[in-house]
């Protein structure tokens, strides 16, 4: 990176005026492309050494969150009944 950055300051010394912008343009493209290669080959090394999960994992693990939010939702369904029942109770007591 550190090279990158003198190759440009000599470019921008070497040539004035339109010559030098437009060569200096053109190394901001060519070193955009060669960044976003080399992202794109560090992605691809990070992604051999990441772990991934078995085919029995997914499924084991989908079907425990399918059982916890069945579970969750009826326990709110009941929770929202009850409320409903206690405060449908406290409205006739009160004669509302």
């Amino acid at each position: 990176m550190a090279t990158q950055a003198v190759k440009v300051k000599n470019d921008e010394l070497q040539g004035g005026g339109i010559g030098g912008a437009a060569s200096n343009l053109g190394g901001k493209i060519t070193g955009t492309v060669q960044d976003t290669r080399e992202f794109l080959h560090d992605v691809r090394v990070e992604m051999k050494q990441v772990t991934w999960p078995s085919r029995e994992d997914v499924i084991s693990t989908t079907g425990v969150v399918i059982a916890t939010v069945f579970f969750f939702g009826v326990f709110l369904a009941a929770v929202d009944w009850l409320v409903q029942m206690g405060i449908s109770r406290v409205f006739k007591i009160f004669g509302v």
